[in-house]
């Protein structure tokens, strides 16, 4: 499987990552990856920046080192009911928001709070993907979480670095690829790279991905046009 995009990146503006946007581009190039959706922590997390860092972030050009750039931002589930941490104002400039659980943010809840935790979430507009709903700490129902995705057109995404660092989430990524099939939900295989050369890298889902025999038309970033259409058609933006 070859990814063209990478819609999970983190910039030295979140202080436990180590890259700026024009070397996480540059590498990007190197690593065959044609698009990349710069999405650093918001408010809730400890190491984010300040609000401005999103809303200043229209200065940058639409492509860095021949790579198109989405200006977005990881933001925080900040509650069971579904709330983010990034006012309207901020949302209404981005090209591209994640909805993410962080254990440093959100109380570990159980599986029926969590899943309509998620399925709150994913009434919000302006969210495009749901990142990483398959860490053990946040569990849930993946049959219901998937339906939601596809009832709300949301992407869920396959996180590299969840697969390898975070517990239960290789297993957990079977299962949720597993009702995708059954729902026909989209999926994105993203890094959420914190250094530059990783991005695009992506040998753990790519393995779990051929294992479980996943159709390459339900990953939205394996193709640029498949991609660029579902941007243009959520958000009005034409890349191509």
């Amino acid at each position: 499987m070859k990814l063209v995009a990478d819609l999970h990146t983190h910039t030295i503006a979140s202080t436990h990552a180590y890259s700026t946007i024009t070397e996480n581009c540059l590498w990007a190039k190197n690593n065959g990856i044609e698009l990349i959706a710069m999405t650093d922590h918001t408010e809730k997390m400890p190491d984010s920046p300040y609000i401005w860092h999103f809303e200043n972030l229209h200065i940058l050009p639409r492509k860095i080192n021949d790579v198109f750039v989405l200006k977005g931002a990881e933001t925080n589930i900040i509650d069971f009911d579904g709330n983010i941490d990034l006012p309207e104002k901020t949302l209404s400039v981005l090209e591209w928001v994640i909805a993410s659980m962080h254990n440093e943010v959100l109380k570990q809840g159980t599986v029926e709070e969590i899943t309509e935790t998620y399925l709150k979430a994913m009434k919000n507009p302006h969210i495009d993907m749901i990142g990483h709903p398959t860490t053990a700490y946040f569990q849930c129902d993946f049959e219901r979480l998937v339906k939601g995705a596809v009832e709300n057109n949301k992407i869920l995404e396959i996180n590299e670095s969840s697969i390898n660092v975070k517990k239960g989430s290789r297993e957990n990524s079977y299962e949720l690829l597993k009702m995708c099939k059954k729902y026909n939900a989209l999926v994105a295989v993203n890094t959420d790279s914190h250094f530059c050369q990783l991005v695009g890298k992506t040998a753990s889902a790519s393995e779990i991905l051929k294992e479980c025999d996943f159709p390459e038309e339900l990953i939205v970033n394996s193709s640029m046009e498949r991609l660029c259409n579902w941007i243009y058609n959520k958000r009005n933006i034409k890349l191509l």
